[in-house]
């Protein structure tokens, strides 16, 4: 198998064109802001205390990341070019975050002839810049990664399901050990989209690797963004021939037939060799990683819901649709139940971490920078499963309202078509007067339509 590193930071194959929150919402969230406001403060009183911030001011020129091509030039992107990865180093920082950015799939030539011709990018490296700049977790900057900021920051893409590129994170990590990364406390392994299912795939790889170049003190920690995908019953049912709007599960099955992936082994020893697709799917592989998770996940992930043809920015939506996406939401939240990191937003949109406003979102009053800060305290530098969060410092934190946006933190939704805003709750009042009418039609079921409000309305 082979992949190809990937140079752009937020603008990936599956990436959500969502505004800011601040620049969405008709009003002011004075509490809002003050809380976030006061996260962000109470994350950076360490930092301004630290002996670090003079080398931050003088290396705050130096904020782009640059480009590494790989010293074995056998590993290659897909059209044979080298592969490579960018680097921000962080003198005398023990901590690194290698970034796993996502760019969905092809599964066969057709679909990957398409994908070579519209995204060369994410199957070349010939164009790729010189350097790039890290933007949300992996930005340089204080007061938009309160935590990473000061940390050695790697990006490098697992390009799609197709090529997960497991060769080229072996290579990467070695290529790291000569620029400190044997010496690093705490190694963050994370990923958006696809790169999140990387995360899922290669963390016991990269803890095991890292064992072996002899750096045992090294914790390897997983951060798996919108890669959280289910299989759950989907609507259509034809065969599509368009990677981008294959349904995940029908795209896994069709490229385990080319792809030769390295799947993790004790997934693997879970399933039949026809079920091994299932080691991609995270709530199936979650139980066999030893090292600590977090995830964060839309709980209406607007990428699988595209993927089934629903688009709710459209907010014209059969009753079908209306029930595939409240049990969208709902199996989430279920699949989730057992994770103990988790910050799952019931919002519309899709990644999150490597966006410059990730930190207006929260979850129960809670910011997921705060949740990170919460579960980082809870591992108390082991690399063992985190301890029951305390009440103050939570960092399982789930949506229970039952449909999208009903979180007051979520960004405004536009109308694809006219750019206006969508009052999403206007929307849901006009589905039930539908679903009323609907109720009063033979052989309808009264109680199973008005089921989809009951809850939360």
């Amino acid at each position: 198998e082979f992949g190809c590193v990937h140079s752009f930071l937020v603008n990936s194959f599956l990436h959500s064109n969502v505004k800011t929150p601040a620049h969405n919402q008709k009003g002011p969230n004075p509490s809002g802001e003050m809380e976030r406001a006061a996260a962000v403060e109470d994350a950076l009183a360490p930092q301004l205390r630290s002996p670090s911030l003079a080398s931050w001011r003088a290396q705050k020129a130096t904020d782009d990341m640059k480009l590494f091509f790989l010293k074995n030039a056998l590993v290659t992107c897909n059209d044979g070019t080298t592969a490579g990865y960018y680097l921000r180093e962080h003198k005398g920082s023990k901590r690194w975050i290698i970034f796993l950015e996502g760019g969905w799939c092809c599964y066969n030539k057709e679909t990957c002839d398409i994908r070579f011709k519209n995204i060369p990018r994410l199957m070349s490296s010939s164009e790729w810049p010189q350097t790039k700049k890290g933007t949300g977790i992996l930005s340089a900057q204080m007061e938009e990664s309160p935590h990473w900021w000061n940390a050695n920051a790697v990006l490098f893409l697992l390009a799609d399901y197709a090529f997960m590129g497991s060769l080229i994170i072996q290579e990467v990590i070695k290529d790291l050990v000569s620029k400190g990364l044997k010496q690093a406390k705490v190694v963050l392994l994370a990923g958006a989209s696809a790169g999140g299912t990387g995360v899922l795939l290669n963390l016991e790889r990269v803890a095991t690797l890292l064992e072996e170049l002899q750096a045992e003190a090294v914790q390897v920690r997983g951060l798996v963004d919108s890669g959280w995908f289910l299989d759950i019953k989907h609507l259509r049912q034809s065969d599509c021939s368009d990677a981008a709007s294959y349904a995940p599960v029908g795209a896994i099955k069709k490229g385990l037939r080319m792809w030769n992936g390295i799947l993790p082994e004790k997934c693997k020893q879970q399933f039949k060799r026809v079920d091994e697709w299932q080691c991609f799917l995270g709530y199936r592989l979650y139980s066999s990683l030893k090292s600590p998770v977090f995830v964060v996940q839309w709980l209406f992930d607007e990428e699988q819901l595209r993927l089934e043809n629903i688009h709710l920015r459209s907010l014209s939506l059969t009753e079908n649709q209306w029930n595939y996406l409240q049990n969208l939401g709902r199996e989430l939240r279920n699949s989730l139940r057992d994770v103990p990191a988790v910050f799952a937003p019931a919002c519309l949109s899709h990644t999150l971490i490597t966006n410059s406003y990730w930190l207006e979102f929260q979850v129960k009053g809670i910011s997921l920078a705060r949740a990170l800060q919460c579960w980082e305290k809870s591992l108390q530098d082991s690399n063992k499963a985190p301890k029951i969060p305390m009440r103050s410092c939570p960092f399982h934190l789930v949506d229970n309202c039952p449909w999208p946006h009903c979180n007051p933190t979520c960004s405004a939704l536009h109308d694809r078509l006219t750019g206006q805003e969508v009052n999403f709750l206007q929307t849901l009042f006009r589905m039930r007067l539908d679903a009323q009418r609907k109720a009063q039609e033979p052989r309808a079921d009264p109680s199973q339509l008005m089921g989809m409000f009951s809850s939360g309305g």
